[in-house]
Protein backbone atom coordinates (compact mmCIF):
# COMPACT_ATOMS: atom_id res chain seq x y z
CA UNK A 1 0.00 0.00 0.00
CA UNK A 2 1.57 3.13 -0.93
CA UNK A 3 2.11 6.20 1.71
CA UNK A 4 0.11 9.29 0.57
CA UNK A 5 -0.49 12.68 1.52
CA UNK A 6 -2.87 15.09 1.75
CA UNK A 7 -1.65 17.64 -0.95
CA UNK A 8 -0.18 20.55 0.50
CA UNK A 9 -1.81 23.65 -1.32
CA UNK A 10 -4.83 23.08 -0.05
CA UNK A 11 -3.79 24.76 3.15
CA UNK A 12 -4.04 28.52 3.87
CA UNK A 13 -0.91 28.88 5.76
CA UNK A 14 1.12 26.44 2.72
CA UNK A 15 -0.62 29.01 0.08
CA UNK A 16 0.86 32.03 2.13
CA UNK A 17 4.34 30.13 1.98
CA UNK A 18 4.58 29.87 -1.52
CA UNK A 19 3.11 33.71 -2.37
CA UNK A 20 6.36 34.95 -0.39
CA UNK A 21 8.57 32.81 -1.52
CA UNK A 22 7.57 34.10 -4.85
CA UNK A 23 7.41 37.60 -3.68
CA UNK A 24 11.18 37.21 -2.91
CA UNK A 25 11.86 35.29 -5.54
CA UNK A 26 10.49 38.14 -8.03
CA UNK A 27 12.12 41.06 -6.08
CA UNK A 28 15.50 39.44 -6.95
CA UNK A 29 15.23 40.01 -10.31
CA UNK A 30 13.59 43.53 -9.66
CA UNK A 31 9.75 42.53 -10.65
CA UNK A 32 7.08 42.29 -7.99
CA UNK A 33 3.58 40.58 -8.21
CA UNK A 34 1.17 42.98 -9.01
CA UNK A 35 -2.36 41.24 -9.31
CA UNK A 36 -4.38 37.79 -8.03
CA UNK A 37 -2.69 34.52 -9.29
CA UNK A 38 -4.85 32.35 -11.62
CA UNK A 39 -4.61 29.00 -10.46
CA UNK A 40 -4.97 25.49 -12.20
CA UNK A 41 -4.89 22.44 -9.92
CA UNK A 42 -4.37 18.77 -11.11
CA UNK A 43 -3.88 16.03 -8.76
CA UNK A 44 0.04 15.83 -9.35
CA UNK A 45 0.41 19.75 -9.16
CA UNK A 46 -0.79 23.11 -8.67
CA UNK A 47 0.29 25.64 -11.37
CA UNK A 48 -0.32 29.42 -10.74
CA UNK A 49 -0.01 32.54 -13.68
CA UNK A 50 1.35 35.10 -11.64
CA UNK A 51 1.16 39.07 -12.96
CA UNK A 52 3.98 41.06 -12.66
CA UNK A 53 4.65 44.11 -14.21
CA UNK A 54 6.66 43.01 -16.91
CA UNK A 55 4.26 39.98 -18.32
CA UNK A 56 3.19 36.72 -16.30
CA UNK A 57 5.46 33.85 -14.54
CA UNK A 58 4.26 30.34 -13.67
CA UNK A 59 4.58 29.08 -10.54
CA UNK A 60 4.27 25.18 -10.11
CA UNK A 61 4.07 23.34 -7.22
CA UNK A 62 4.66 19.20 -7.54
CA UNK A 63 3.21 16.35 -5.56
CA UNK A 64 5.67 14.19 -3.48
CA UNK A 65 5.57 11.64 -6.28
CA UNK A 66 6.75 14.12 -9.10
CA UNK A 67 8.46 16.68 -6.69
CA UNK A 68 11.64 15.72 -8.66
CA UNK A 69 10.67 18.28 -11.23
CA UNK A 70 12.15 21.23 -10.03
CA UNK A 71 15.24 19.80 -9.37
CA UNK A 72 15.41 18.45 -12.59
CA UNK A 73 14.75 21.87 -14.10
CA UNK A 74 17.84 23.23 -12.57
CA UNK A 75 20.14 20.73 -13.80
CA UNK A 76 18.81 20.62 -17.56
CA UNK A 77 19.24 24.38 -17.84
CA UNK A 78 22.83 23.79 -16.45
CA UNK A 79 23.93 20.46 -18.57
CA UNK A 80 21.86 21.26 -21.56
CA UNK A 81 21.72 25.35 -21.48
CA UNK A 82 18.90 26.97 -23.88
CA UNK A 83 16.58 23.75 -24.25
CA UNK A 84 14.09 24.48 -21.14
CA UNK A 85 13.21 28.00 -19.76
CA UNK A 86 16.03 29.23 -17.18
CA UNK A 87 14.03 29.21 -13.97
CA UNK A 88 13.50 32.39 -12.17
CA UNK A 89 13.77 30.06 -8.68
CA UNK A 90 13.60 26.58 -7.56
CA UNK A 91 12.89 25.06 -4.00
CA UNK A 92 14.13 21.56 -4.80
CA UNK A 93 13.03 20.41 -1.19
CA UNK A 94 9.49 21.54 -1.63
CA UNK A 95 9.21 20.75 -5.65
CA UNK A 96 8.48 24.81 -6.82
CA UNK A 97 9.59 26.39 -9.27
CA UNK A 98 9.05 29.74 -10.95
CA UNK A 99 9.43 29.95 -14.80
CA UNK A 100 9.14 32.75 -17.09
CA UNK A 101 6.73 32.98 -19.58
CA UNK A 102 7.46 30.88 -22.87
CA UNK A 103 5.42 32.25 -24.99
CA UNK A 104 3.36 29.91 -27.59
CA UNK A 105 3.10 26.65 -27.51
CA UNK A 106 3.99 24.47 -30.39
CA UNK A 107 0.43 23.37 -30.54
CA UNK A 108 -0.26 26.91 -30.78
CA UNK A 109 1.94 27.40 -34.08
CA UNK A 110 1.26 23.80 -35.57
CA UNK A 111 -1.75 24.34 -37.94
CA UNK A 112 -1.55 20.78 -38.57
CA UNK A 113 2.33 21.46 -40.41
CA UNK A 114 3.66 18.11 -39.18
CA UNK A 115 7.15 19.41 -40.50
CA UNK A 116 8.12 21.56 -37.46
CA UNK A 117 8.37 18.03 -35.59
CA UNK A 118 10.92 17.81 -38.42
CA UNK A 119 12.81 20.24 -36.98
CA UNK A 120 11.87 20.00 -32.92
CA UNK A 121 12.51 16.19 -32.63
CA UNK A 122 16.30 16.78 -33.73
CA UNK A 123 16.48 19.56 -31.11
CA UNK A 124 14.84 17.34 -28.45
CA UNK A 125 17.44 14.50 -29.04
CA UNK A 126 20.43 17.14 -29.14
CA UNK A 127 19.21 17.45 -25.37
CA UNK A 128 19.54 14.05 -24.91
CA UNK A 129 22.86 13.33 -26.20
CA UNK A 130 24.07 16.77 -24.31
CA UNK A 131 22.86 15.27 -20.86
CA UNK A 132 23.43 11.54 -21.89
CA UNK A 133 27.30 11.90 -19.64
CA UNK A 134 25.96 13.47 -16.59
CA UNK A 135 22.78 11.39 -15.71
CA UNK A 136 24.74 11.00 -12.12
CA UNK A 137 23.51 14.09 -11.27
CA UNK A 138 19.95 13.79 -12.57
CA UNK A 139 19.68 10.44 -10.28
CA UNK A 140 21.19 12.67 -7.43
CA UNK A 141 18.29 15.05 -7.88
CA UNK A 142 16.03 12.30 -7.54
CA UNK A 143 14.60 12.07 -10.91
CA UNK A 144 13.03 8.00 -11.40
CA UNK A 145 15.62 5.59 -12.37
CA UNK A 146 14.08 3.76 -15.40
CA UNK A 147 17.16 2.47 -17.03
CA UNK A 148 16.60 -0.77 -18.37
CA UNK A 149 18.98 -2.93 -16.24
CA UNK A 150 15.98 -2.11 -13.53
CA UNK A 151 13.32 -1.90 -15.89
CA UNK A 152 11.89 -5.96 -15.43
CA UNK A 153 11.91 -5.75 -11.35
CA UNK A 154 10.29 -2.54 -11.79
CA UNK A 155 7.57 -4.24 -13.60
CA UNK A 156 7.73 -6.61 -11.00
CA UNK A 157 6.76 -4.47 -8.58
CA UNK A 158 4.09 -2.81 -10.55
CA UNK A 159 2.32 -6.15 -11.27
CA UNK A 160 2.06 -6.62 -7.39
CA UNK A 161 0.29 -3.20 -6.79
CA UNK A 162 -2.79 -4.18 -7.59
CA UNK A 163 -4.49 -0.94 -5.69
CA UNK A 164 -2.70 0.83 -8.23
CA UNK A 165 -4.10 -1.08 -11.56
CA UNK A 166 -7.69 -1.13 -10.61
CA UNK A 167 -7.30 -5.15 -10.82
CA UNK A 168 -10.39 -7.32 -11.85
CA UNK A 169 -12.67 -3.19 -11.66
CA UNK A 170 -14.15 -1.85 -14.79
CA UNK A 171 -11.32 0.61 -15.71
CA UNK A 172 -8.62 -2.11 -14.39
CA UNK A 173 -6.43 -4.49 -15.26
CA UNK A 174 -8.69 -7.86 -15.79
CA UNK A 175 -7.52 -11.25 -13.85
CA UNK A 176 -6.69 -12.28 -17.13
CA UNK A 177 -4.37 -10.17 -18.52
CA UNK A 178 -2.63 -9.58 -15.20
CA UNK A 179 -1.81 -13.24 -16.02
CA UNK A 180 -0.69 -12.86 -19.82
CA UNK A 181 1.56 -9.95 -18.25
CA UNK A 182 3.26 -12.16 -15.03
CA UNK A 183 3.92 -14.96 -17.89
CA UNK A 184 5.56 -12.58 -20.36
CA UNK A 185 7.68 -11.27 -17.49
CA UNK A 186 11.00 -13.32 -19.13
CA UNK A 187 10.34 -11.69 -22.66
CA UNK A 188 10.27 -7.83 -21.63
CA UNK A 189 13.33 -9.35 -19.43
CA UNK A 190 15.04 -9.89 -22.50
CA UNK A 191 13.56 -7.21 -24.73
CA UNK A 192 15.78 -5.18 -22.26
CA UNK A 193 18.91 -6.90 -22.76
CA UNK A 194 17.96 -6.64 -26.28
CA UNK A 195 17.77 -2.92 -26.12
CA UNK A 196 21.30 -2.88 -23.76
CA UNK A 197 22.83 -4.63 -26.43
CA UNK A 198 22.68 -1.32 -28.73
CA UNK A 199 25.01 0.58 -26.73
CA UNK A 200 22.93 3.76 -26.46
CA UNK A 201 22.95 5.23 -23.19
CA UNK A 202 20.65 6.16 -20.89
CA UNK A 203 19.73 9.95 -20.59
CA UNK A 204 16.71 12.12 -19.30
CA UNK A 205 13.23 10.86 -21.17
CA UNK A 206 10.69 13.59 -21.32
CA UNK A 207 7.50 10.75 -21.18
CA UNK A 208 5.08 13.30 -22.41
CA UNK A 209 6.90 14.73 -25.49
CA UNK A 210 3.72 16.11 -27.52
CA UNK A 211 2.82 19.34 -28.84
CA UNK A 212 1.52 21.31 -25.74
CA UNK A 213 4.82 20.83 -23.73
CA UNK A 214 7.06 22.70 -25.93
CA UNK A 215 7.46 26.38 -26.29
CA UNK A 216 8.05 27.47 -29.97
CA UNK A 217 10.53 31.19 -28.96
CA UNK A 218 12.53 33.09 -31.06
CA UNK A 219 15.84 31.57 -30.24
CA UNK A 220 14.32 27.98 -30.88
CA UNK A 221 12.05 25.23 -29.00
CA UNK A 222 11.94 25.05 -25.49
CA UNK A 223 10.91 21.60 -23.62
CA UNK A 224 8.96 22.21 -20.53
CA UNK A 225 6.18 19.93 -18.23
CA UNK A 226 9.05 17.12 -16.80
CA UNK A 227 6.95 16.13 -14.61
CA UNK A 228 6.60 12.70 -15.87
CA UNK A 229 10.34 12.67 -16.92
CA UNK A 230 12.75 9.79 -15.75
CA UNK A 231 16.29 8.62 -16.40
CA UNK A 232 15.73 5.87 -19.13
CA UNK A 233 16.59 4.84 -22.72
CA UNK A 234 16.13 8.25 -24.64
CA UNK A 235 14.20 6.72 -27.54
CA UNK A 236 11.21 5.90 -25.17
CA UNK A 237 10.03 9.41 -26.06
CA UNK A 238 8.95 8.67 -29.71
CA UNK A 239 6.25 6.25 -27.66
CA UNK A 240 3.93 9.50 -26.76
CA UNK A 241 5.37 11.76 -29.33
CA UNK A 242 4.19 9.23 -32.40
CA UNK A 243 0.90 8.28 -30.43
CA UNK A 244 0.31 11.96 -30.19
CA UNK A 245 0.92 12.81 -33.52
CA UNK A 246 -0.82 10.42 -35.11
CA UNK A 247 -4.25 10.57 -33.38
CA UNK A 248 -3.49 14.60 -34.12
CA UNK A 249 -3.48 14.25 -37.54
CA UNK A 250 -5.21 11.00 -38.19
CA UNK A 251 -2.59 9.11 -38.93
CA UNK A 252 -2.76 5.37 -39.31
CA UNK A 253 0.28 3.36 -37.23
CA UNK A 254 3.09 3.01 -39.22
CA UNK A 255 2.09 5.51 -41.65
CA UNK A 256 5.00 7.08 -43.37
CA UNK A 257 5.16 10.24 -41.86
CA UNK A 258 5.25 8.76 -38.59
CA UNK A 259 8.78 7.03 -39.96
CA UNK A 260 9.73 9.89 -40.90
CA UNK A 261 9.25 11.44 -37.91
CA UNK A 262 11.16 8.65 -35.91
CA UNK A 263 14.28 8.97 -38.81
CA UNK A 264 14.59 12.70 -37.88
CA UNK A 265 14.88 12.21 -34.18
CA UNK A 266 17.71 9.37 -34.70
CA UNK A 267 19.71 11.32 -37.01
CA UNK A 268 21.45 12.26 -33.43
CA UNK A 269 23.06 8.86 -33.25
CA UNK A 270 24.24 7.87 -36.73
CA UNK A 271 27.81 9.07 -36.50
CA UNK A 272 27.81 5.94 -34.12
CA UNK A 273 25.36 3.71 -34.90
CA UNK A 274 23.89 1.91 -38.28
CA UNK A 275 20.12 3.59 -39.19
CA UNK A 276 18.71 -0.27 -39.89
CA UNK A 277 19.75 -1.08 -35.85
CA UNK A 278 18.56 2.26 -34.61
CA UNK A 279 15.05 1.91 -36.07
CA UNK A 280 14.72 -1.56 -34.33
CA UNK A 281 16.08 0.08 -31.11
CA UNK A 282 13.70 2.35 -31.66
CA UNK A 283 10.55 0.32 -31.10
CA UNK A 284 11.97 -2.25 -28.42
CA UNK A 285 12.25 0.90 -26.74
CA UNK A 286 8.55 2.19 -27.30
CA UNK A 287 7.46 -1.01 -26.50
CA UNK A 288 9.70 -1.32 -22.43
CA UNK A 289 8.15 2.25 -22.77
CA UNK A 290 5.05 1.20 -22.08
CA UNK A 291 5.63 -0.11 -18.82
CA UNK A 292 7.52 3.48 -17.95
CA UNK A 293 4.41 5.44 -18.88
CA UNK A 294 2.54 3.19 -16.39
CA UNK A 295 4.87 4.00 -13.85
CA UNK A 296 4.61 7.95 -14.27
CA UNK A 297 0.79 7.66 -13.95
CA UNK A 298 1.31 5.87 -10.62
CA UNK A 299 3.40 8.08 -8.89
CA UNK A 300 1.65 11.73 -10.56
CA UNK A 301 -1.80 9.98 -9.14
CA UNK A 302 0.06 9.02 -5.40
CA UNK A 303 -2.61 11.28 -4.05
CA UNK A 304 -5.81 11.15 -1.88
CA UNK A 305 -6.97 14.40 -4.32
CA UNK A 306 -10.69 12.94 -5.40
CA UNK A 307 -9.74 14.04 -8.69
CA UNK A 308 -7.36 11.39 -9.20
CA UNK A 309 -10.41 8.65 -10.33
CA UNK A 310 -10.24 10.85 -13.44
CA UNK A 311 -6.88 9.39 -14.60
CA UNK A 312 -6.67 6.73 -12.56
CA UNK A 313 -7.26 3.98 -15.71
CA UNK A 314 -3.80 5.39 -17.29
CA UNK A 315 -2.15 3.04 -14.77
CA UNK A 316 -3.15 0.04 -16.12
CA UNK A 317 -4.26 1.03 -19.67
CA UNK A 318 -0.13 1.89 -20.34
CA UNK A 319 0.89 -1.40 -19.07
CA UNK A 320 -1.78 -3.52 -21.18
CA UNK A 321 0.29 -1.30 -24.07
CA UNK A 322 2.95 -3.34 -23.73
CA UNK A 323 1.61 -5.99 -26.40
CA UNK A 324 0.60 -2.96 -28.76
CA UNK A 325 2.66 -2.33 -31.89
CA UNK A 326 4.71 1.04 -31.63
CA UNK A 327 3.51 3.54 -33.76
CA UNK A 328 6.28 3.18 -36.24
Amino acid sequence: MRTVTTPEWTDQRWRDAALAWIGDALGRHGRRVTGAVEPRVRPWSLVWRVPTEAGPVWFKANNPGTRYEAGLLAELARLAPGTVLDPLAVDTARGWSLLPDGGPSLRDVLAGDLTHWERVLPAYAALQVAVAPRVDRLLAAGVPDHRLEVMPELLDRLLDDSDALLLGEPDGLTPDLHARLRAHRPEFAATCRRLAEFGVPASVQHDDLHDGNVFVTDAGYRFFDWGDASVAHPFGTLLVTLNSVAHGSGLAPGDPVLGRLRDAYLEAWTDRHDRAALREAAGLAMTVTTVSRSLSWRRALATPDPARAEYAAAVPGWLGEVFADPPA
